[in-house]
C-alpha cells in the first residue's frame, strides 16, 4: 500500500471515530478485552466457534459431543493435555459402514476434489 492511501484510510478512520465520539484509548481498551477473551478461549471448531469451558456449553459443543466428537478434541492447547500414546478422533473399529460401499468410495469416483 503506498503511502498516500495509507494517510487517506487514515484521515479516514480518525472523522469516522470523531463522528462517533471514539477516542484511541477505546479502542485500545477493546482490543486488550479482545486478547484476554481470546487467551481464556479453551476451545474451538474448524468453523471458528469458541468456548472457554465454563458454564453450559453452547449448541456446538452439545451437537458435536452427540455425535460422537470429543470435547479434547477441540481443546486449543490439548496437545500438551492428551496422552501421546492415546489415540484421538473417530474409532473407526464400530463404523456401522465398515466394508460397505459407503466406505470404500472415495471423493475422485463421487465427482468431488
Amino acid at each position: 500500500m503506498d503511502e498516500r492511501k495509507r494517510e487517506s484510510i487514515v484521515a479516514w478512520l480518525r472523522r469516522r471515530m470523531a463522528e462517533f465520539g471514539i477516542e484511541p484509548e477505546d479502542i485500545a481498551t477493546s482490543i486488550a478485552a479482545d486478547q484476554e477473551r481470546l487467551q481464556a478461549v479453551r476451545f474451538r471448531d474448524a468453523s471458528g466457534n469458541a468456548w472457554d469451558g465454563k458454564g453450559v456449553p453452547p449448541q456446538w459443543v452439545v451437537q458435536a459431543i452427540s455425535a460422537g466428537q470429543s470435547l479434547e478434541h477441540f481443546a486449543i492447547d490439548g496437545a500438551s493435555n492428551r496422552d501421546p500414546g492415546k489415540r484421538t478422533g473417530a474409532d473407526w473399529r464400530n463404523d456401522p459402514f465398515a466394508g460397505t460401499r459407503l466406505a470404500t468410495v472415495s471423493a475422485e469416483s463421487v465427482g468431488t476434489a
